[in-house]
Parts: structure tokens; sequence; C-alpha cells
């Protein structure tokens, strides 16, 4: 009589990755913890943005993971590149830093996700997977500095403006710097006071940062 045969369950294939950052020990340290997963692989690396393009046009992964902080070009404009010529590229961003404004300028440039490096590595690879099924993936904590980034809605010019201050400049300086004069730097600041929320210049100072509008040096 013979055997019935066993119907094997379909191995789901892996998520092409490719590492996209110019430190080689993160390179391989994101390798090798990738490749351990028994549904990712990696299949391309690049240090800096112009090789990733590149070898995004020979390997199309399913999830380019990114610093934002490269030679030669940067990680926003990588991300722009790429969402340009490939729509539907799936791009995480994975960087040492998380202020509300890299945040912001990374998802509007088309990235699909933002960790950080020091996540623990189950978050990291569970931000992989969700960015691979097409899903958006935000920290909680970096998504609240995001909100208050768009929340404020401050413009470039009184960004600046903010960013001077948080540097202890006085309006003068700040006039100096910007090459405006005294009166319209006046302006800015209390058009600033009034859209955080708060009464001087020290308290915006803290509500910046704490909403990860500016970070100090």
């Amino acid at each position: 009589m013979p055997h019935p045969t066993v119907a094997h369950p379909l191995v789901a294939p892996r998520i092409r990755i490719m590492l996209v950052d110019d430190h080689i020990l993160m390179r391989m340290g994101l390798a090798s913890a990738t490749n351990n997963e028994p549904d990712m692989c990696v299949v391309a690396e690049a240090e800096d943005g112009v090789e990733a393009i590149e070898a995004y046009r020979q390997h199309q992964p399913d999830v380019v993971i990114l610093d934002l902080r490269m030679p030669r070009r940067n990680g926003i404009e990588t991300i722009g590149v790429l969402r340009r010529e490939f729509s539907a590229a799936r791009i995480l961003v994975l960087s040492n830093y998380s202020s509300g404004d890299e945040v912001a300028s990374a998802i509007q440039a088309g990235a699909r996700g933002y960790a950080v490096k020091d996540m623990p590595l189950d978050a990291l690879l569970d931000a992989i997977r969700r960015v691979h099924a097409g899903e958006q993936f935000v920290p909680t904590e970096i998504a609240r500095r995001l909100a208050g980034r768009m929340l404020s809605q401050l413009s470039n010019r009184e960004l600046e403006v903010l960013a001077l201050i948080g540097k202890g400049k006085s309006n003068k300086e700040v006039a100096a710097a910007l090459h405006l004069v005294e009166g319209t730097v006046k302006v800015h600041v209390t058009n600033i006071l009034s859209k955080l929320g708060v009464a001087d210049r020290t308290q915006a100072i803290l509500a910046a940062v704490k909403r990860g509008i500016l970070q100090l040096d």
C-alpha cells in the first residue's frame, strides 16, 4: 500500500536587506543579527548614499536600512533619490539621532520607518518586518517628538532664530548672524514663544529640546 504523501508548508521567501552605513562595524553587526534570523538575509551593503543608489539598482532589495549622516550623499538625499526612481522602495532609517527635525525630514523624504541604534535588537527586527509588510514604524517616544515638532509649526526662519537663541545669542547677535534687523528678530522670538506656549526664551529652549525641535551641542 503506497504511503500517503505529506504536504510540506511553503517556506516564505526571506526579506532581502540592504545595509547603508559608513561604519563597517555597524554593518557587520547588523549583517550578523539579520542573517541569523530565518526570514532575513543581507543581499547588499553600501557605505554612502552614492554607493547605495547603485547597489539598489543592482539588487532591488526588499528593505533598505539606512543611516542619515554619511559622506558624499547624506541619508535624506538618498531616500529622496531612491523613492523618485523606485516608488515602492521600503526604507528604514537607523540613526544615532532622534530629533523631531531629522525624523520629520526622513519621513517627508519617503522613509517608511525610523529607528535608533541603541534600541533593543528585537525591536529593530520587528521594525524591519513591519516596514517590509508595508507598515510605518516610528517608536512611541520619537513619534511624540515628531508630533511636538508638527504641532509647533515653526517656520524655517523661526527654527534658525531658535537655534541661535539656544546657543546663548542675544537678539542683536541673532540679527547680525542672519542679516536681519533687530526688530524682525524680536517679532520672530515673539512668534516662537507663542507657538511653543511659553513665556520666555529659557522656557522656549527647554520646550524645544523636550519636543525634539532643538538639539543643544
